[in-house]
């Protein structure tokens, strides 16, 4: 039986080390091209087995394996490409998860693991950077467990306390794990491999542990298949001398030159024949090359290749490929299926805008989890119908926005945006694109709450002080500490039996006029029709009057605790007289 190389995926939280770990296995600088210095697509690898023999010699000797090799996923490191990394675990026979041995398990960590148990993927772990545990001493491409033999005491005391911290936490998470050497039945124990990405330590180990377990437990799984391909688009690029190709995985069966191919799209797959297709040189990566590719007229599964295709319109990131027979052939309606996009809309809310189905959706994910509601999605640039459809939303202005991830802007969609009212926040980083929205959503919020209160009263309540009434009318002045939301000159007031109580005409705070009064102040309130002694007295809480029109529009504001109960207090005393009294 052959077996072909098993796809493995490598995942975990950002910044904990997955690029750089396969640079340092492919001895290639990806991660320094990657905007944010964060992997934003699916790249792929292929390792072959002649490699990780010279990598590996000083733990294996002469032992050979029928395994060909490894075909390595990059996947997104952000959580909010979430989607992503399920279809790359989808994809995977095995994967890495990557964890940072000084940060231990973080939100991505424990979201990596769900998506393995999902899949029912096996994987090992690599625990990255030992590097920086105080004293360690590295050597490139040393083995881990003879870098452990020549640690002082100390050194490796300080590595144990954070392998065991981290082998709790996993405890904690359902994941029983140990040091890779000390485990006896890799079936019931997760494999922690120490490893350092940036020096090069534990790379051996970790390459040895992931071609002996894929041999020793996958062995029917990775057995080779004969029929047609299958396999997943990974981006569309414009190449020179080719024009516009394919990057995507293989991932069962065979695919040739010349062969009818189904490709993914919005709609109706597309049904061509594939006019090239080119391999990358063993160890480079099939988005950032450094060598020309090879042309190959036969392809066996599992690889990363690119495909130049007769007809490739409409065709989307993030979609199947199929190897097909005809047009009519059944596979086709289930890759319809497959290539549909999946995202919760609203009537009200921002549009959305990204450049393949995996970061359409990841975007989507990152919006839900903020709140952010989605009234439409869309891939590719923004076009100038996109501007022109957005600008003519009728309700909240806020709605008129566009967050775009990865896409540009037309010519025309520029020209339109200028006498427009909408907003364009556009990024490459998914994170940074959602906290650029929220930042100038919560200013937006601010400046219209503040501009609310201008337009009509807000809940508010003061109590006159003891020992403070300085005049008793015409005009009263008291002093008073506000008790709950603003006030202002020019307010109407009542008491808690719903009687007018006159209207404030200045306030101030020693000897200066001041324009507002907020919870917790105290200041000296002039306070025209009324007189201290007989409509009120000292210690009397006084209310400022609210118009009913208003009530239901304070349920869309974001009023804080005590505004709120200020309210419901108000209300109370209206309803005495009326009781629909502001529903």
């Amino acid at each position: 039986m052959t077996i072909r190389q098993p796809v493995v995926s490598v995942l975990g939280h950002v910044d904990h080390g997955k690029t750089k770990l396969l640079d340092r296995i492919r001895g290639t600088s990806v991660q320094a091209r990657e905007a944010g210095a964060i992997t934003q697509h699916i790249g792929a690898t292929e390792v072959p087995i002649d490699h990780i023999y010279k990598v590996c010699g000083k733990l294996i000797g002469n032992k050979k394996f029928d395994v060909p090799g490894l075909l390595f996923i990059d996947t997104p490191g952000h959580h909010s490409f979430i989607t992503l990394r399920a279809r790359g675990g989808s994809l995977a026979d095995i994967a890495v998860l990557v964890i940072d041995i000084r940060e231990g398990l973080m939100p991505q960590t424990i979201e990596s693991i769900k998506i393995l148990r999902q899949y029912k993927t096996p994987f090992i772990i690599a625990l990255n950077k030992v590097d920086t545990i105080q004293g360690w001493t590295c050597e490139e491409g040393r083995p881990f467990v003879l870098s452990e033999r020549v640690q002082q005491s100390h050194t490796i005391e300080a590595f144990n306390e954070k392998l065991y911290a981290i082998i709790g936490d996993l405890s904690n998470e359902g994941i029983y794990a140990d040091r890779y050497d000390r485990i006896d039945d890799f079936t019931k124990t997760v494999a922690l491999v120490p490893i350092s990405a940036k020096e090069g330590e534990g790379i051996p180990d970790l390459l040895l542990m992931l071609i002996g377990l894929a041999q020793k437990f996958l062995e029917q799984q990775l057995a080779s298949e004969d029929g047609p391909g299958r396999g997943t688009i990974l981006e569309i690029k414009e190449e020179k001398g080719l024009g516009k190709t394919l990057d995507m995985i293989l991932y069962s069966g065979v695919m040739k030159q010349g062969d009818t191919v189904a490709l993914g799209t919005r709609g109706a797959p597309v049904v061509t024949k594939i006019k090239a297709i080119l391999k990358p040189k063993p160890l480079d990566e099939i988005m950032d090359p450094r060598d020309k590719f090879e042309r190959v007229k036969e392809l066996h599964a599992a690889a990363g290749v690119k495909i130049s295709c007769q007809n490739m319109e409409g065709v989307i990131a993030g979609a199947p490929l199929r190897v097909v027979k005809n047009e009519k052939d059944p596979s086709i309606k289930e890759m319809t299926e497959e290539a549909s996009i999946k995202i919760e809309l609203q009537d009200n809310g921002v549009y959305i805008k990204a450049d393949a189905i995996g970061s359409l959706e990841a975007l989507a994910f990152e919006a839900k989890a903020a709140g952010i509601p989605i009234r439409r999605y869309g891939m590719g640039e923004i076009t100038r119908r996109d501007i022109l459809e957005t600008d003519a939303l009728r309700g909240d202005p806020l709605n008129k926005i566009i967050l775009a991830f990865n896409v540009k802007t037309s010519k025309e969609a520029d020209a339109a945006l200028e006498d427009s009212g909408l907003r364009i926040f556009s990024n490459d980083v998914v994170y940074r694109l959602i906290e650029e929205y929220q930042e100038w959503l919560d200013e937006s919020k601010r400046q219209n709450d503040s501009d609310k209160r201008s337009e009509f009263p807000f809940p508010a309540k003061f109590m006159i002080m003891p020992n403070c009434v300085f005049h008793a009318t015409k005009p009263a002045i008291v002093g008073i500490r506000v008790l709950a939301g603003r006030l202002r000159p020019g307010l109407r007031l009542i008491g808690n039996d719903g009687r007018s109580l006159g209207r404030i005409r200045s306030l101030r705070d020693g000897e200066d006029v001041v324009k507002e009064a907020v919870q917790g102040d105290e200041v000296a309130c002039a306070i025209d029709d009324i007189t201290i002694g007989r409509q009120a007295k000292e210690e009397d809480i006084i209310y400022v009057d609210i118009m009913e029109s208003s009530v239901k529009e304070f349920q869309k504001l974001e009023l804080n605790d005590d505004e709120r109960m200020v309210l419901d207090e108000v209300v109370a005393i209206k309803r005495i007289e009326d009781k629909f009294w502001g529903m």
